[in-house]
């Protein structure tokens, strides 16, 4: 369903993405992990247009995304598309249910205020949330409910293809352990094609299927999640191991 191929972008002198190959089958979870700025976020922001690569190319449905659209079509492509940001990314000033709304409240998928309220609070309740918090506002929730809010959020248009962006950062393990059960539940159940990055490797055993190693701009080792313990990539043994010796030095 997505494809990168060669996919190359540079920030002035610092090269980030290096001939980026990767493939996610629709319905499967793919997970990708590695360090802080090997290009995980850049990956996804490629993959939903808000970067255009320097080179190579990203498909979706077989479709290059990269081309240029007017914002009709715009609005459309990124309407296949939900979100959970890893702070989050709540709106202070609006309620509970008008977070998870939001798309519901505007654009393409717009939808009549009562029927998007209703819609909001089935969601809640998906993620665990009662009807009472939909009127509360973000900052009254604790940090917990406020992921199952963004998570709320992201399902809340039905999309065909999630992204999570580091799901369970800031998180205690108990509630960490409820969100990735719950990310993969859901998943499962819309029948979504998930893209997950996270250096949480709790995170990657409990919600991915595939798993693809990113370091240095380029994808090491993909495969099945089973297979990840017994590979013999030396930086996906590293990195799954957290041993400070190894191919991928550690910043001091």
């Amino acid at each position: 369903m997505i494809e990168l191929r060669d996919v190359h972008k540079a920030f002035g002198p610092k090269k980030v993405l290096r001939g980026v190959n990767l493939e996610v089958d629709r319905g499967e979870s793919m997970v990708i992990i590695g360090g802080s700025g090997t290009g995980k976020s850049v990956a996804l922001k490629c993959v939903l247009g808000l970067v255009t690569p320097d080179s190579g190319q990203i498909l979706l449905d077989g479709e290059d995304v990269t081309k240029a659209r007017s914002s009709r079509e715009r609005d459309a492509f990124l309407a296949r598309f939900g979100m959970l940001f890893q702070g989050g990314a709540l709106f202070d000033s609006m309620t509970v249910w008008e977070n998870v709304a939001f798309r519901l409240l505007r654009g393409s998928l717009k939808r009549p205020k009562a029927e998007a309220r209703e819609i909001a609070i089935e969601k809640l309740r998906r993620v665990g949330l009662s009807p009472d918090v939909a009127d509360q506002f973000p900052a009254e929730l604790s940090g917990g409910m406020q992921k199952r809010v963004g998570l709320a959020r992201a399902i809340a248009a039905e999309p065909e293809i999630i992204f999570f962006d580091e799901p369970t950062t800031g998180l205690d393990p108990i509630m960490s352990g409820v969100i990735n059960e719950l990310i993969r539940e859901i998943v499962v159940e819309m029948g979504a094609t998930a893209m997950t990055i996270t250096h949480d490797m709790t995170s990657v055993r409990d919600i991915a299927d595939k798993v693809a190693m990113l370091h240095g701009g380029t994808i090491h080792w993909t495969g099945p999640v089973a297979e990840m313990d017994s590979a013999d990539d030396p930086y996906l043994r590293q990195f799954i191991t957290g041993a400070a010796e190894g191919p991928i030095e550690a910043v001091r």
